[in-house]
């Protein structure tokens, strides 16, 4: 069998209500303005600190922001989180051609939350979070841990995930990808990086089980 990962915001799952309130919540704390939505979304995807960085809070205060952050997050996350359309059946897919796992920037323990209260868990026999590594994608390190996690006796291994960090972190760990545009980055800036483009994590399936049959 071979080895599926999948990335989970904007592959798998729309948790930016959650994501947007959180930050809203996290500047109001330290009354500071809230940056515009589009601001925030489009460093979705990199970790928490690196974002409010990018966001223009100071080093010193960088760590406070994420505490506030993740207070409320993990009391909006299941209630404000939805999955992307064919998100379900992309996975039920998945599993019957392969091994799963999800490697994610998200913490791991929210994660796993999530897709059990979403009913997907069980589908994964690994999940790699942001605490599990040292260095995030596209570092790498987090498909890697995934894999050596992973009982196969085959070498076909796929990431699919929605933004280059995805897409360089499987460049980087030699293996293939497949990227979505279901997310938080266009197909413009996805096709630098790499050829195969799906419009969901279904169609990136397809696509996968397709090319390992032919």
């Amino acid at each position: 069998k071979m080895i599926i990962l999948f990335d989970l915001d904007g592959t798998l799952i729309d948790s930016t209500e959650a994501i947007l309130e959180s930050f809203g919540v996290a500047f109001q704390t330290f009354d500071a303005l809230v940056p515009d939505d589009e601001y925030i979304k489009a460093e979705i995807g990199h970790p928490l600190d690196v974002m409010f960085s990018s966001l223009g809070v100071e080093d010193a205060h960088v760590d406070a922001h994420v505490h506030a952050y993740k207070m409320h997050y993990r009391k909006i996350s299941c209630a404000k989180t939805v999955l992307l359309p064919e998100a379900r059946e992309a996975v039920e897919l998945a599993s019957k051609h392969a091994v799963l796992g999800v490697v994610t920037t998200k913490t791991a323990k929210y994660s796993i939350e999530l897709l059990e209260h979403m009913g997907l868990m069980s589908y994964f026999d690994v999940l790699v979070g942001r605490e599990d590594v040292e260095y995030p994608k596209p570092h790498p390190e987090p498909i890697l841990k995934a894999l050596s996690k992973l009982q196969s006796d085959t070498s076909k291994y796929w990431m699919i995930g929605d933004t280059p960090m995805d897409i360089l972190a499987a460049n980087a760990a030699n293996i293939s990808s497949v990227a979505v545009t279901c997310g938080y980055a266009d197909e413009v800036l996805l096709l630098k990086h790499t050829d195969n483009v799906s419009k969901t994590a279904l169609e990136a399936v397809k696509f996968i089980t397709q090319f390992q049959q032919d």
